[in-house]
């Protein structure tokens, strides 16, 4: 079993030790446990779904954008290594941490040579899964440190600490996810939707005006010119400097 611990969400994503405001699917047939999981991982500012089985994990990883799988292998319906094996002949590179209760080696070299990304057995520590997470997502976007920059702009992913020109900058937890994602995809156009996807739940409603809100908050809190509006098309990130 998972290590039990209480955390407490805090008004301004400044006051937290290790965040993430990434979307992540969690694959596992544990009910208990994958909502433990789940709420783990919520407290830290990811956004969490949940598949029980093989076939609705498979269907969700291939059709939902999400930034990481947390993959059990011994799940009902499709076995988690077939759904991985399967990700992967289709050309689907999301980052997957198998969790399993396989102590052999040999799983563990099946599951690498898979195409899984890290491998932890059951029981585990969660301080352990949520870094061999982040260590995953941050290979996968090429960014080896958790510290994400933009000209005076400065994200430490570890301890979600956003600076700007040295001064700390304190934002709400919808306001800093949705920063980190475009500082995770500098000099690309990022559309409402896929922000949308990737800050909140797949039963959100996609219509509306929360993005434009947060972008707009964003905006005053930081610089004006930070996030680009490209119109009928999305955000970009720009250079982000404070005024002298």
């Amino acid at each position: 079993m998972v290590t039990q611990r209480h955390l407490v969400c805090p008004p301004s994503v400044g006051w937290i030790g290790r965040t993430a405001d990434l979307r992540i699917l969690l694959v596992e047939d544990n009910v208990e446990l994958a909502r433990q999981i789940k709420t783990e991982l919520e407290s830290a500012f990811y956004v969490v779904d949940i598949a029980y089985d093989g076939e609705e994990g498979h269907f969700l990883g291939q059709t939902e954008p999400f930034d990481a799988v947390i993959l059990d292998l011994s799940i009902p319906k499709r076995d988690g290594l077939d759904v991985l094996e399967q990700w992967r002949a289709d050309g689907n590179e999301v980052p997957v941490l198998i969790l399993t209760s396989r102590k052999t080696w040999r799983e563990k070299v099946m599951g690498l040579r898979a195409g899984a990304d890290d491998y932890i057995g059951k029981p585990f520590e969660y301080e352990e899964l949520q870094a061999r997470l982040e260590a995953v997502i941050r290979r996968s976007q090429g960014h080896a440190r958790s510290v994400l920059s933009q000209g005076d702009l400065k994200i430490d992913t570890a301890s979600a600490r956003v600076t700007l020109d040295g001064v700390r900058i304190e934002l709400t937890a919808q306001e800093y996810r949705t920063l980190e994602f475009l500082m995770q995809h500098q000099g690309e156009v990022v559309s409402k939707t896929e922000l949308t996807e990737h800050i909140y739940h797949r039963d959100f409603d996609l219509d509306s005006n929360v993005i434009e809100v947060l972008i707009n908050r964003l905006r005053k809190k930081l610089t004006p010119e930070l996030i680009r509006t490209r119109r009928g098309l999305g955000y970009q990130l720009g250079p982000a400097r404070r005024d002298a």
